[in-house]
């Protein structure tokens, strides 16, 4: 039911302005009006005018932060609806045919059709991470995310370890009924990437972010 409303959110707020700006909150919740306007190369008051607008649309809400002195700082993130707008990889069809999987064959049936799926991706996409280096391979995985909706970008690199963040679950409703969805993807990465992958974060779990440090195999803890 909910499936059409988002198809006519996104086309309506497709114009570059307002995808923009949309898109920097799903990467940056919680900016301020500052950040928004230096990020957008318009003025505050321009940067206002355009976030009020989605406001009143239901696609973005403000929260107040106390500062030490003078008024509160003004943080502004997207809302559920707002969120929605994002791609979301069909996931109304997607859970029907995994609660008729479960209903016929059981639950560890979605399992196995999770991890197949897994598979799939993986060897359609391994030519493109067979990189020596594991930099290199994160950032290739991180354009493979993107190309996805996962809205996937390296964030740290340090000595034997990269971090990848992905700003965008668009399975998401799927993850919240099936979780063992989100332990066949951190598997699917160690394979892809012949590294070791841990979570810290899950929009699953409420983050504002999937948050992975990934480290060579043997790599120091």
């Amino acid at each position: 039911m909910t499936a059409q409303p988002e198809r006519l959110d996104r086309a309506a707020y497709s114009s570059s302005s307002k995808s923009a700006a949309l898109t920097l909150l799903k990467r940056t919740p919680n900016a301020s009006l500052a950040e928004v306007a230096a990020a957008l190369g318009v003025s505050k008051v321009a940067a206002l005018g355009r976030l009020q607008r989605l406001e009143s649309d239901g696609l973005v809400e403000r929260s107040y932060e106390a500062g030490h002195v003078g008024r509160p700082r003004v943080r502004f993130r997207l809302t559920e609806r707002g969120s929605a707008i994002f791609p979301h990889a069909y996931t109304e069809m997607s859970l029907c045919a995994l609660e008729f999987i479960e209903r016929r064959l059981g639950r560890a049936a979605v399992g196995e059709l999770l991890s197949q799926r897994a598979g799939e991706v993986a060897d359609r996409n391994w030519s493109r991470l067979r990189s020596s280096s594991l930099p290199m391979r994160v950032a290739e995985l991180a354009r493979v995310r993107t190309e996805g909706g996962y809205m996937a970008e390296v964030t740290a690199r340090r000595r034997g370890s990269v971090e990848l963040r992905e700003h965008n679950c668009p399975i998401l409703a799927l993850a919240r009924q099936y979780p063992e969805a989100c332990e066949t993807e951190r598997r699917m990465f160690e394979s892809v990437l012949r590294a070791k992958v841990e979570v810290s974060h899950r929009v699953v779990a409420g983050d504002p972010v999937c948050r992975f440090l990934i480290r060579e195999r043997g790599g120091a803890t």
